[in-house]
C-alpha cells in the first residue's frame, strides 16, 4: 500500500511538474516527482541521474560565465 501511494504521488508530481515546465510555474514539483519514483522504481533512477548531472553541468556553465563576466567588468 506505501509503494502503491509513492508511486502514485511520484507520477502525479511529475506530470504536473511536466505541465509547468510549458506553462510558467515550477519545476521543482518534477523534480520531488521523479525523486519519489526513483526511490521505488529502478529505471526512474537513470532518469535522475541523468538530471542530476545536467544541473551540475549547467550549474558549473553558469559560475563560469558569471565569473568571466565579473572579471571582464573590472
Amino acid at each position: 500500500m506505501k509503494r502503491t501511494f509513492k508511486l502514485g504521488l511520484g507520477a502525479v508530481l511529475f506530470i504536473l511538474g511536466t505541465v509547468f515546465f510549458f506553462i510558467p510555474g515550477t519545476i521543482l514539483l518534477q523534480v520531488i516527482g521523479l525523486f519519489l519514483l526513483a526511490s521505488e522504481w529502478s529505471p526512474a533512477r537513470r532518469f535522475l541521474k541523468m538530471g542530476q548531472k545536467a544541473m551540475s553541468r549547467s550549474a558549473r556553465r553558469l559560475d563560469s560565465a558569471l565569473l568571466k563576466r565579473k572579471l571582464r567588468a573590472r
